[in-house]
């Protein structure tokens, strides 16, 4: 199980993942990443207790997907067939698209 923290990266925040999912506007935002223009979309479930991420770049291959699931000992991050640390990359690194032009 991972908290989504990568140990080797050094000390971070406990709620350093809650952080990264916190700036990601519910619904669709058109947003840059490495260059690239990306559709990155937020939906809530259960309350709040589970929040699906999904970017995908716009006219290419790439894509990032998890689920951040929030329990009582904290975010779990629950990436969807990639590792961990792609979409934390992500998360960490995505800016919006007014911002990159």
């Amino acid at each position: 199980m991972t908290d989504g923290r990568d140990p080797a990266a050094g000390p971070e925040e406990p709620d350093d993942l809650a952080a990264l999912v916190e700036r990601v506007p519910p619904g669709w935002t058109e947003v840059a990443y490495a260059g690239l223009r990306w559709g990155l979309t937020r939906t809530d479930r259960a309350r709040g207790g589970t929040t699906s991420i999904y970017a995908e770049e716009l006219g290419g291959p790439g894509f990032v997907s998890a689920n951040v699931w929030r329990t009582q000992g904290g975010e779990l991050l629950r990436p969807c067939e990639m590792p961990a640390e792609r979409v934390l990359d992500f998360l960490r690194g995505w800016i919006p698209a007014e911002d990159a032009r």
